[in-house]
């Protein structure tokens, strides 16, 4: 049974009423649709009209687009279902994970190196705000992983690090940013990304903690979780052995499942141990940790016979919705339990009174209401995260502040995977550097990565590079990306010809502007800086500290020499 009147729902009488009485007036196939997220492209009216009828889903996300074309689009797809949808979007960042015109704050690392909860709320109220303004009511996050291993390649900056205090402390305040504008929270990702080295996109990872070691670090989170009243949570494709078999002793290793297929970590972690009585749903299902345990024609139901109340994304949307179908009718998925999950996802619309604003006409706002999507509010506070945020890991050859007057001539080399950002017009990071340092007064040049003959990048000897340069500065832009086996430094493939051989004779200065964990590929530089987020405001920033004109703020929310002998020098 579903408590409604419970944490997190805590619903009225007449909001109950509207649940019984919606999942009563379902059909069959209705409420099948309402255990489904399929993922939105096509934006065309008859479209999407002829979706909504064959479908009918009870939520939907869609990639960012510009303010304008996701309200219109939204907008369309609510007038057209019976029951309103929750419309999801990660909204990880700030605005700019449903708008691509809104507004990107700061990456979850960079808050928590500003070591000031209130950015933390900020990056809740921007996303909430901007994405309440395009109808937008789902946020999928906070996230709540522990950064615990520095090779993994998908948590990283997408955490508030591997402090478990200052996790829960910013989740919380992320929570209350985004509820204030009436945006929904889908927590992630449970039991605990961050141990493994290894992206849940591509094989299922694991959290290899004891039942102690997880209660004292990622329980405790989810805890705080659970008890902050969060409507739902993101179960991720991410075994947790110990829990596993101490729920079912009897359970063999090799019959091990991801959280999304576990009955052991869904009903007796997450619904037993820790209390949540909200709504779970899948991490997305084409994922690959999803997809090889077992067919997919299982998995997909047996992740709501587990107790996943919705399945986020598809491989093939009819497929999907007749495994389901397929269950129910050979008795693999209950109609009980079809009925337990549809009433949870009704219940937290009702929570969230989206069946009043349907009725009402207000589920997504007019256009006045894209005036706040990246306003000038919202730009001062990604400023002042961005000036809080910028961290001096060491310096110890005492070479900042620079100016022109001592190291007129600069070398720039651009380490990334030409992702730009946050960039306009796909200006990468080092376009913005090199442009803020000729500013300056500097000469600018950079290493030219397009020569065909790759001997042509050895520019000579010791004496030549110090008879053309005063200063060599690094940039790195290797965003945490999915579907990633690792985010290091790729050097060159001809000796390294663009790695730092001249330390000894020219100095060199590493900016990290993404991933925080580059020493652990070039600890031989003795000033380093990481700054956490690819956008304009935080390079703007770096440029003025490494000038001196301001103070390096940022504190280490992990460590960013990666427990390697010698990086600290």
């Amino acid at each position: 049974m579903v408590d409604l009147k419970a944490n997190p729902f805590y619903l009225d009488d007449d909001q109950i009423k509207w649940v019984e009485e919606t999942l009563t007036s379902m059909s069959d196939e209705e409420k099948i649709g309402q255990m489904f997220c399929p993922i939105g492209g096509n934006t065309e009216e008859e479209y999407l009209k002829g979706f909504i009828d064959e479908f009918k889903p009870g939520a939907m996300l869609y990639r960012p687009m510009p303010a304008k074309d996701v309200q219109k689009t939204h907008r369309l797809i609510q007038d057209t279902s019976k029951i309103p949808l929750l419309f999801g979007a990660n909204l990880e960042s700030g605005g700019n994970g449903i708008c691509a015109d809104g507004t990107y704050f700061s990456r979850p690392m960079g808050v928590a190196a500003s070591a000031n909860p209130v950015n933390a709320y900020r990056l809740g109220a921007i996303a909430g705000k901007e994405a309440q303004a395009v109808g937008c009511n789902w946020a999928f996050s906070p996230i709540c992983d522990l950064d615990m291993n520095f090779r993994n390649p998908i948590t990283n900056v997408r955490t508030f690090g591997s402090d478990q205090e200052t996790v829960i402390s910013f989740v919380k305040e992320q929570l209350k940013g985004l509820k204030e504008y009436g945006v929904a929270a889908a927590v992630k990702h449970f039991p605990g990304d961050g141990v493994d080295e290894r992206d849940q996109h591509l094989v299922s990872s694991v959290n290899s903690l004891s039942v102690e070691e997880y209660d004292k670090t990622y329980g405790t989170i989810w805890q705080e979780v659970v008890n902050a009243g969060t409507l739902s949570i993101m179960v991720g494709h991410i075994l947790q052995p110990a829990y596993s078999k101490h729920f079912n002793p009897e359970l063999k290793d090799e019959d091990i499942l991801p959280a999304t297929l576990s009955k052991e970590i869904l009903g007796g972690l997450l619904r037993g141990k820790l209390g949540f009585n909200g709504m779970i749903v899948t991490d997305a299902t084409p994922m690959i940790g999803f997809n090889t345990p077992m067919r997919r024609a299982d998995a997909v139901p047996k992740a709501l016979a587990a107790g996943c109340d919705m399945i986020l994304f598809n491989k093939d949307i009819r497929e999907d919705y007749q495994a389901v179908r397929n269950a129910i009718a050979d008795g693999r998925l209950s109609k009980e339990r079809v009925d337990e999950a549809c009433t949870r996802i009704l219940a937290m619309k009702a929570a969230m009174n989206l069946h009043t604003a349907k009725a009402n006409g207000t589920l997504v706002p007019g256009e006045d209401a894209l005036a706040c999507v990246a306003c000038d509010e919202h730009k001062a506070w990604t400023n002042e995260c961005a000036d809080e945020s910028v961290t001096l890991v060491k310096d110890t050859q005492n070479l900042l502040p620079i100016s022109p007057e001592k190291y007129k001539r600069i070398r720039l080399y651009l380490l990334e995977d030409r992702v730009g950002g946050g960039f306009k017009d796909g200006e990468g990071a080092s376009g913005k550097v090199k442009e803020l340092l000729e500013k300056e007064g500097f000469e600018v040049s950079l290493f030219d990565y397009s020569k065909p003959d790759f001997y042509e990048m050895f520019e000579g000897g010791v004496a030549d590079i110090k008879s053309k340069f005063d200063l060599a500065i690094y940039v790195a832009c290797i965003d945490t990306a999915s579907n990633q086996s690792v985010r290091r430094i790729d050097w060159v493939h001809l000796m390294a010809a663009d790695a730092p051989w001249f330390i000894n004779d020219v100095p060199a200065m590493f900016i990290s502007i993404a991933n925080p964990y580059h020493l652990v590929d070039a600890p031989m530089v003795k000033t380093f800086i990481n700054a956490y987020t690819p956008n304009e405001e935080v390079v703007a920033q770096v440029i003025d500290k490494i000038m001196g004109r301001s103070e390096f703020k940022g504190k280490n929310p992990v460590d960013p020499f990666c427990g390697i002998w010698g990086a600290k020098f």
